[in-house]
């Protein structure tokens, strides 16, 4: 009898409160994976700011040398 229940209860519409902590679970995990996506698109921005800085120096050391 006990499997019949189970099946059942996996049968019948989520309560309310059962659809509301569900999407409240999954709000959680979309906050989780955009913070994580923000700190990579952060870091790629401050890796191509450094990249820039060192690029320009090296293009005005490059123009001293040629003067």
């Amino acid at each position: 009898m006990k499997f019949i229940d189970f099946l059942k209860d996996r049968m019948r519409d989520p309560t309310p409160l059962e659809r509301i902590a569900r999407e409240l679970g999954e709000a959680y995990v979309e906050k989780l994976e955009a913070e994580t996506a923000l700190d990579w698109a952060s870091s790629v921005v401050n890796y191509n700011k450094t990249r820039i800085a060192r690029l320009n120096e090296r293009l005005n050391e490059h123009k001293e040398k040629q003067k």
